[in-house]
Formats: structure tokens, C-alpha cells, sequence
């Protein structure tokens, strides 16, 4: 298939490398370079496109996408205030659109994991949970979309729990969610119940880009050809 990539930074790169080793064709490449010049024709003879930019651009490629025709998957995240509206279009114009705070396929099974855990210790009233995130220093966004989407796979499960803060609390009710930007870190995630006498950690590590490049592609596969709003639980079919 014929992807288009907005985006071609250092992901944008990744996602290049993971399609071609797949044997698809990366069809058009929008960058600061050509954001502004680019046309809707060259767009449309893509099968998929993947936008990986910033919360600043990203509503405005996928709208471009919708005109187009063109089933968009979107891993920029900081741009989610607007999801309503941008899923209403979707529908409207009967478009595509795949979204994810994570394409990595480890990362949404500790999802999955973080849910049933929460689930698991909810009872137990002596155990406090709080969150920690370490991102790469050019991460714009904090929290990141991973950090939000298991904070609130914790809320959801611990009804304790009513809100997540982006700093150190001690108001139990508030789940604490603290984000560190260090060095070229691609990204760690950890979920810990703590008590008096022990506590139990979650953490998700990871070694590089390459597993989010690779969910982002095996996205564009899997919309090629359909309609509608999906993310990673369609894709991987949990």
C-alpha cells in the first residue's frame, strides 16, 4: 500500500524504515518543508496516511486527510480538547480515522494489565497509587496521551480516586501523575500501590521508537479500505 507520512522527524524516520521493510510505499512526505504546498491530489493517491507532528498541526492534517479521502492514523497527542469535534466530522463526512496515546503493541497490553490491577487492588483501602512518566526532553506535551490513558484506566476501576493531578499531592482523592522529561528516555511508564508494609509495581520500559513505528504502520494497514473511528483494541482485537 502507498502511505503518506506528516511528520519526518526522528518517528517520522522510523515509520519510513518499518513500511518499506513491510513492502509498502511511502506515497508523499510532509514536513515544515512542503506543510503549506503540498496539494490534495498528491495526498489522494495514498491508501493511509500517519501523522505524527505536533498538537499545533495535527487537526489540520487530519481534516486534510478527511478532504481528501484518505483513512488518516494519528499518534500526535495534546490535541484531544478537540475530540469531539474532530470525530463529529469524521462521521459527517464518512471518514476514517485511528487514534492512539500508544501504537506500541506492549504498551496497550499494559493497558490492559494496569486496568485489571486497579481492579484487583480497589478493595484494598491501605494502598495508595501513583503514577510516574519519563519522557525524552522534546516531548511537548505532560502528561503524555500514555500517561492520561492509564491514569484513567486507574480511575475508572477505583472510584476512590476521582481525578488525576499533573503533580505531587497528598489529597487522597487526587491520583498523583508525575511527568520527568530526561535526556533521549523513548518512554517508561510505572503504576505503584503503595502501603505500610510493601508496595506493587507496574512498568512499562521502552528500548526505542521502534515499537511505536511498527503499531503506527500495522494501523495503516488495518484502515486501508474501511470507514469509521478505531484505535489499537480494534486493531489488536482486545
Amino acid at each position: 500500500m502507498k502511505i503518506a507520512l506528516f511528520g519526518y522527524g526522528k518517528m517520522g524516520k522510523e515509520i519510513e524504515k518499518i513500511a518499506l521493510e513491510r513492502k509498502n510505499e511511502i506515497g508523499l512526505i510532509v514536513d515544515m518543508h512542503n506543510a503549506d504546498s503540498f496539494s490534495i491530489d498528491e495526498l489522494k493517491k495514498c491508501d493511509a496516511a500517519i501523522e505524527f507532528t505536533t498538537p499545533d498541526t495535527a487537526i489540520a492534517n487530519i481534516y486534510k486527510c478527511f478532504n481528501a479521502g484518505v483513512p488518516v492514523v494519528v499518534g500526535t497527542t495534546g490535541w484531544l480538547k478537540n475530540w469531539d469535534e474532530v470525530a463529529k466530522v469524521c462521521k459527517e463526512k464518512n471518514q476514517t480515522l485511528f487514534w492512539a496515546s500508544n501504537f506500541s503493541v506492549g504498551v496497550n497490553l499494559f493497558f490492559q494489565l494496569n486496568e485489571q490491577l486497579a481492579r484487583l487492588m480497589n478493595p484494598h483501602k491501605e494502598y495508595n497509587v501513583t503514577m510516574e512518566e519519563i519522557h525524552h526532553v522534546h516531548k511537548k506535551d505532560a502528561p503524555s496521551g500514555t500517561g492520561i490513558t492509564l491514569a484513567e484506566g486507574v480511575l475508572k476501576n477505583m472510584p476512590g480516586k476521582t481525578k488525576w493531578v499533573n503533580n505531587i499531592t497528598s489529597k487522597p482523592e487526587e491520583l498523583e501523575l508525575v511527568s520527568k522529561r530526561i535526556d533521549e528516555v523513548p518512554g517508561t511508564h510505572s503504576v505503584r500501590y503503595s502501603s505500610e508494609v510493601d508496595y506493587i509495581e507496574i512498568t512499562h520500559l521502552a528500548h526505542s521508537r521502534k515499537g511505536f513505528a511498527l503499531g503506527a504502520v500495522l494501523a495503516a494497514e488495518f484502515v486501508k479500505g474501511k470507514k469509521g473511528i478505531y484505535g489499537m483494541k480494534d486493531l489488536l482485537n482486545i
